[in-house]
């Protein structure tokens, strides 16, 4: 395991530049090129640990992989088998520090104790999963296929708790920190805001409305599918990502979008949120959220081309671009530091160690 991690303060505008312009982003060798499986993008999902000791990498060639951040060679890390399809989303137990799980676009997800390497429990005939959201007490979890299932599973069961088809496709869906609520993305753009358990609409609109129409109310953010979901640690806003290039950010006292950006265009395909934000990105396709631990900044990826921008979340303004050799297809800033894991060329790279250790 990785020695403790010291918790760094958080950085002012002013001084993010010159705390990064000086690092060199580390790689880590985990081959699955030179095995002939991997190859440009094959990272799909990035997730670190809770105290940001650890970091998994779920791959499209079945590999499952857990770094130790501080020795970046492939024979310290730890390789976890058993997947036969391609991974699709990896998240560590937001309550136990060593219990990961992973979910295949075959239906089937894995519960890991990443000290043994023993795959601990199993649930499979979820259809072609490939998102999954852990309730904040750890207890259980939501799993959505492409084909509009929605599954509540536990970590400790093999069977299905109960399940929730939706009309379209289960999109990246979030908890709010009680676990008493779950935002869900939909195909239409808006966000439903449900019940958990029992995933019924909480809220109702306070207008009068049309015959045949639906009184639920649901943020309206997006003019195409949303496809993700992300509330920040401070429970303060909830950020939000749809196929029109359009990342909002509300805030959940009142549901208001506060802000939005659009320097990032193309599709995206990947981003990651500080703790804080009120505002908007741009981008197309399939991406990630992630805040970081103070809400300052967020970085976003666009799969046309290299470069991640980082962008001041209080301001708007742009702040610093990671310079990357060809597009990002996952990222995660870390729990509880600046350091920012993301996949280059298919390999995960992680900037902000350096910072560290001095």
């Amino acid at each position: 395991m990785a020695p403790p991690v010291r918790i760094r303060q958080s950085l002012t505008k002013e001084r993010f530049v010159g705390y990064f312009a000086p690092l060199r982003s580390q790689t880590y060798n985990e081959s699955t090129q030179s095995r002939g499986g991997g190859g440009v993008g094959s990272i799909r999902s990035i997730a670190w640990n809770p105290l940001g000791s650890l970091v998994a990498t779920g791959s499209s060639d079945r590999t499952l992989r857990v770094w130790n951040p501080e020795k970046p060679n492939a024979r310290f890390s730890t390789e976890l088998k058993g997947h036969a399809a391609g991974i699709e989303k990896v998240a560590f137990n937001p309550v136990k520090d060593a219990e990961l799980c992973s979910v295949s676009n075959d239906g089937v997800v894995k519960f890991w104790d990443v000290r043994t390497k023993a795959c601990v429990n199993e649930v499979r005939d979820l259809g072609n999963a490939h998102t999954l959201a852990w309730a904040p007490d750890g207890s259980s979890l939501l799993v959505g296929n492409k084909s509009g299932g929605l599954f509540r599973i536990s970590p400790t069961q093999s069977t299905i708790l109960s399940s929730h088809p939706q009309p379209v496709e289960a999109y990246q869906m979030a908890f709010c920190w009680s676990g008493e609520k779950v935002f869900l993305p939909t195909r239409e753009g808006n966000i439903r805001i449900l019940s958990y358990p029992e995933l019924e609409p909480i809220m109702r609109v306070n207008h009068a409305v049309k015959p045949g129409d639906s009184d639920e109310f649901m943020l309206k953010g997006h003019t195409a599918p949303c496809l993700t979901t992300e509330l920040s640690p401070t429970g303060r806003f909830l950020a939000t990502g749809g196929g029109d290039a359009i990342i909002s950010l509300f805030d959940t006292q009142d549901w208001i979008c506060q802000r939005t950006n659009t320097r990032i265009i193309g599709p995206v395909r990947s981003i990651s949120m500080a703790l804080t934000p009120h505002q908007d990105l741009h981008l197309h396709a399939d991406l990630i959220l992630g805040f970081t631990f103070d809400g300052r900044y967020v970085v976003g990826g666009c799969e046309d081309g290299p470069g991640l921008d980082v962008t001041h979340t209080e301001t708007g303004e742009h702040v610093h671009t990671f310079k990357t050799a060809g597009p990002c297809h996952a990222l995660a800033w870390a729990p509880t530091r600046y350091c920012l894991a993301y996949s280059d060329l298919g390999i995960l790279r992680i900037i902000g160690l350096d910072a560290d250790r001095k």
